[in-house]
């Protein structure tokens, strides 16, 4: 375990999120949440918001911010989500593995 936190999301907001993924016919939404070194003047050390395609970042297009909070516990140690490849090996099947059944 490397941490945890919080994030607080108004309902508001919330329900603007709904809108746009229904009006898009979208499964859901990526949020990106940023952990910044130092806190702000309320004790928030984590932002959220809609997560941006290389384009948009790119052209400095406004960051749609969902919600604000704080990492309340940490290991000092966290590491990046890395996807493992699944392997999937043959394994022969010899009459000793055969089932014993009658169809």
């Amino acid at each position: 375990m490397g941490s945890l936190s919080t994030i607080y999301i108004k309902r508001e907001t919330l329900k603007t999120l709904l809108d746009v993924v229904t009006k898009k016919d979208e499964k859901g939404i990526e949020i990106t949440i940023s952990t910044n070194d130092e806190s702000n003047q309320f004790g928030q050390n984590l932002s959220s918001y809609v997560s941006q395609t290389k384009e948009q970042r790119e052209a400095k297009k406004e960051k749609f911010y969902v919600g604000n909070g704080k990492v309340f516990w940490t290991d000092g140690k966290v590491v990046i989500g890395v996807k493992k490849e699944e392997v999937h090996q043959a394994t022969p099947i010899t009459d000793d593995d055969k089932p014993d059944l009658p169809f």
